[in-house]
């Protein structure tokens, strides 16, 4: 079997700097698919990029959290704050979720519209995932797969993390156990993700709770990389201080921005015959 690298930029229409690394990723480096917000204000801006290159494969990244909906508040009344925003991360949401006080019939009717307004845009996603992994969690993984079925779609990320044992001992305890606490929920997702006839990625890396994935970390992947497709999730972007500003999360954007356009990765990938894909891939 074939060994694929499949690079993913996350959060696609959420800034024109991070418009703009997806855009350099794909015509200077090795990245080959991206996940749009439908939600967020550079939403056309992505769309246009969608259609200018056709080699880029463009999923839909699900928002429940720390964003904006596409449906009107008062049709969502317990996904929402007082200000028509989205809760502000997934602890706050998962909270919330466990006391009964989200709706599953107002998820499913956001997540649907979010879609909606993606193949309205005229993209079809090539794949489904969610931001901070919402979509994962039991109870609303169904609803997603779901969703999907009825459009065909039948792609979807399963977070489950490659890696060596101790790489999940590394960093803080709260960390550790979001490894652990995803791991678990992410092995359990993909099961159910290939009993109802979804394909995903073979292997899933990158840094889900801890620092950047930059270019000596994307190397290491690349030189223990398994036969068949592995996804590495990323965050890239063209300006930290901006970025770090609108979103409130203290990440290296630029690192990952640089990571995906490395020639050293593009030379190595080369030199041991590995493909940069994106989820139709997982197609063949």
């Amino acid at each position: 079997m074939k060994r694929g690298l499949l690079l993913n930029a996350d959060d696609f229409g959420r800034h024109p700097l991070i418009n703009g690394a997806v855009e350099a990723g794909v015509t200077k480096g090795s990245l080959r698919s991206a996940s749009l917000m439908p939600g967020e204000p550079y939403f056309a801006e992505a769309i246009a990029l969608a259609k200018k290159y056709p080699q880029l494969g463009v999923g839909i990244h699900f928002t429940l959290v720390d964003g904006n909906p596409v449906l009107p508040v008062e049709e969502i009344k317990t996904l929402v704050t007082a200000e028509g925003k989205f809760l502000p991360n997934h602890t706050a949401f998962v909270q919330k979720y466990l006391q009964g006080g989200i709706s599953k019939a107002e998820i499913r009717r956001e997540l649907t519209a979010q879609l909606n307004k993606m193949l309205q845009a005229g993209v079809t996603p090539t794949h489904a995932d969610s931001h901070q992994h919402i979509h994962i969690l039991p109870g609303i993984f169904s609803i997603v797969l779901d969703i999907l079925t009825a459009h065909h779609i039948k792609r979807v990320r399963t977070p489950k993390v490659s890696g060596r044992p101790m790489d999940f001992f590394t960093g803080g305890l709260g960390q550790i156990v979001g490894r652990w606490g995803l791991w678990g929920i992410s092995a359990w997702g993909k099961n159910q993700a290939k009993r109802c006839g979804f394909v995903t990625p073979d292997y899933f890396s990158g840094k889900v709770a801890g620092d950047a994935v930059d270019e000596a970390t994307i190397l290491a992947i690349v030189e223990e990389l398994p036969a068949g497709i592995t996804e590495v999730m990323l965050h890239p972007g063209l300006r930290n201080a901006d970025l770090v500003q609108n979103s409130g999360w203290q990440h290296d954007y630029e690192a990952e921005y640089e990571a995906s356009c490395s020639e050293r990765l593009r030379s190595c990938l080369e030199e041991k015959g590995i493909i940069p894909v994106n989820y139709t891939d997982l197609d063949g």
